[in-house]
């Protein structure tokens, strides 16, 4: 089952099947490995039977409480997700010391149950395009609750990228990619050129399919020529209710013909850089940059994480601080690029985005003060949500821990 897990966080769904597979004929009733099997099979593309196993897994358990450490009565929260996905990795952020956390599957949850006791709501529904539903639900569940809450649904609801392109290009100094949602079909057939032209795209143009993330299913299509190729390599095929996203090629690179993406989290309202990664590929993600093998784009990004404002500008500054205001996230991530104006070119911003500390490799070390920062930012403010009283939290060399539910 674990094993399983790791395989498919990895990238490989096919392996984790089998070991959910292994683990059902232990437990048929096992609720994890039916959830795990609903994963694993939607990314294989088998729909219907993923869905059989996504009603075993959540329709019989929608609330899992997370194990607690502590050694005083804990602050009790909710934390709600999807069940297909989307949702915002803040769960390794919640110290386990100082929280019981109960994890609420918002669009199975059986509202004639009350829920659990709990002094702050986190929603972890992140990814609006995957879990729109999942929003809808978590919306309703905040009526049976008077506690605060962190990245309502609302707010969480218009970061699709489709309404980001729409609502965020229109502020000053920032640039959003023209963003379009075709049914696969569409795209797959005869009429997909027309289709594409007649919303203004020209190529080279980039395909997602929506709901995937790290680069999954996302590609740039050079011409005409390659779409019927570029399209029938995405999944759809043979789904009624596919989709592709076409999106507007934003040339995000410098003088030195090196593509950059900037990532700066807003986290109670401040925001707080995380990275650089600069690559000569257009699809640039930390983890596959050239970061690791290049000093000089190293020092770049420390530059960048010591003196943000500096290096983008007044102008990106002043267009990144109109963006953090208009998203209306308690947690979030922005990726964008430069333009040779200095202009914000915007890629996404969404509330899925990761904080976490490099591996202990030395070349690391000059990130791992920003991370940091990030992350107390972000306990910080479960603290002060959940109304512990800073006087009450005693640091350890583990991290801040409360003292006692009452503080």
């Amino acid at each position: 089952m674990n094993l399983g897990s790791v395989l498919l966080e990895r990238g490989d769904p096919a392996a984790a099947r089998s070991h959910y597979e292994a683990a059902l004929r232990i437990d048929p009733e096992f609720p994890q490995a039916h959830g795990g099997m609903y994963y694993a099979l939607t990314r294989l593309g088998e729909r219907e039977l993923a869905k059989l196993h996504q009603d075993k897994s959540f329709g019989r358990k929608a609330l899992f409480p997370s194990p607690y450490r502590g050694d005083s009565e804990p602050v009790p929260v909710l934390l709600l997700v999807s069940s297909t996905g989307g949702n915002t990795p803040i769960e390794k952020l919640i110290d386990d010391r100082v929280f019981q956390a109960y994890v609420v599957v918002a669009d199975y949850y059986d509202t004639r149950i009350p829920l659990p006791s709990h002094r702050l709501v986190i929603n972890g529904i992140g990814d609006c395009d995957a879990a729109g539903q999942a929003l809808m639900a978590a919306e309703s569940l905040l009526t049976f609750t008077g506690a605060p809450v962190l990245n309502a649904p609302a707010a969480v609801r218009v970061t699709g990228r489709c309404e980001n392109a729409s609502r965020l290009g229109k502020l000053p100094g920032i640039r959003t990619p023209v963003t379009v949602t075709f049914p696969y079909g569409l795209l797959a057939g005869q009429d997909g050129l027309a289709a594409l032209a007649g919303r203004g795209f020209t190529f080279p143009l980039l395909l997602r399919t929506p709901g995937f993330h790290m680069g999954q299913h996302f590609v740039r299509v050079e011409s005409p020529a390659a779409l019927a190729s570029a399209v029938a390599g995405l999944p759809g095929s043979g789904n009624p209710e596919a989709e592709v996203m076409a999106i507007e090629y934003l040339d995000a690179r410098g003088a030195d013909g090196n593509a950059r993406k900037y990532r700066v989290m807003t986290v109670g309202g401040r925001s707080y850089p995380l990275h650089l990664a600069i690559s000569k590929d257009w699809k640039i993600h930390y983890f596959s940059a050239d970061m690791h093998d290049h000093s000089e784009y190293r020092a770049e990004e420390a530059h960048f994480l010591a003196d943000m404002s500096g290096v983008l500008g007044s102008k990106a500054m002043l267009a990144l601080e109109r963006l953090l205001d208009e998203i209306g996230l308690d947690y979030g991530g922005i990726d964008f690029g430069l333009s040779q104006s200095g202009e914000l070119l915007l890629f996404e911003a969404n509330a899925t985005m990761v904080v976490e500390l490099p591996d202990g490799d030395q070349r690391w070390d000059y990130r791992r003060a920003a991370v940091e920062r990030i992350q107390d930012a972000v306990r910080n403010l479960l603290m002060a949500r959940a109304g512990v009283v800073p006087g009450c939290i005693a640091n350890s060399n583990l991290g801040l821990a409360a003292t006692h539910l009452n503080c």
